[in-house]
């Protein structure tokens, strides 16, 4: 599990923040990641979109998928006011997405490099607070007061809201947990398993010769995990920007709940 462990790589001075105590500003492998990963989505759009053409090359043709699927996400999901969104829901998901694969393509290197900084918790916690304090933001500069409707659907028996109510309440600010524990389970077990499967590997391998037609087998399936492992990268990304659409498509067609 030493791949998960946050060790501070550039040591800072720590700070006192009235109302929030002392607080450490060193550099971690975990902001270094995230700094990378933010920096390599700026160069990969950067070069995608340095020569544009009408005929794409291989860059400009990811690039214009990965924004695509975004777009088609925002426009079908919240619809014509879809648009407004589209900025904030590619962020998260291009965020994610390198977050996820930075730890597969560079996970060899030992250091920041190859740290999945959305194997941790802290992280795809804060990714879900962000999402549902904007939900928020946007239902009340959209709704007013008005957003407190979404947790009373209209068409049903006023007694069944003394129950439905706490329902909606608690379903609501569960959102962000849920967000958090999807992503953060889905990257830290797959890359436990796949670490498993490659350590049982070299330890076949290191054994007799009776041994490698084993190790050799298990070897197949270390390939196929680590493609596996790339496609739930991708998806889980997706995922993240196909249910922050959904939320604020609540409170943006408020008056259809």
């Amino acid at each position: 599990m030493h791949q998960f462990l946050i060790k501070k790589i550039v040591e800072l001075p720590t700070v006192t923040v009235p109302g929030l105590g002392a607080l450490d500003l060193s550099i971690t492998n975990s902001i270094a990641a995230m700094l990378l990963a933010a920096t390599l989505i700026m160069v990969f759009y950067g070069f995608a979109s340095a020569k544009a053409a009408v005929i794409p090359g291989r860059l400009q043709t990811v690039g214009e998928l990965l924004y695509g699927l975004v777009d088609g996400l925002t426009s079908s999901i919240i619809g014509h006011d879809g648009k407004k969104y589209l900025p904030f829901v590619f962020t998260l998901f291009a965020f994610v997405l390198f977050c996820n694969l930075q730890g597969m393509l560079f996970g060899w290197t030992g250091n920041f490099l190859g740290f999945t900084a959305t194997s941790q918790l802290a992280v795809t916690l804060t990714l879900g607070m962000l999402v549902i304090l904007t939900v928020i933001a946007v239902g009340f500069a959209k709704n007013g007061l008005k957003f407190f409707k979404l947790f009373a659907p209209s068409g049903v028996p006023w007694p069944l809201y003394f129950l439905l109510v706490p329902i909606e309440i608690i379903s609501f600010l569960i959102r962000p947990v849920t967000l958090a524990l999807r992503l953060f389970g889905n990257m830290l077990g797959g890359h436990v398993v796949l670490k498993i499967f490659a350590t049982f590997v070299s330890i076949l391998l290191a054994m007799a010769p009776a041994y490698w037609l084993v190790g050799v087998l298990s070897l197949t399936s270390v390939v196929a995990l680590t493609a596996l492992e790339f496609m739930v990268a991708f998806l889980q990304a997706f995922v993240f920007a196909v249910l922050t659409c959904v939320y604020l498509n609540d409170v943006v067609h408020l008056d259809s709940h």
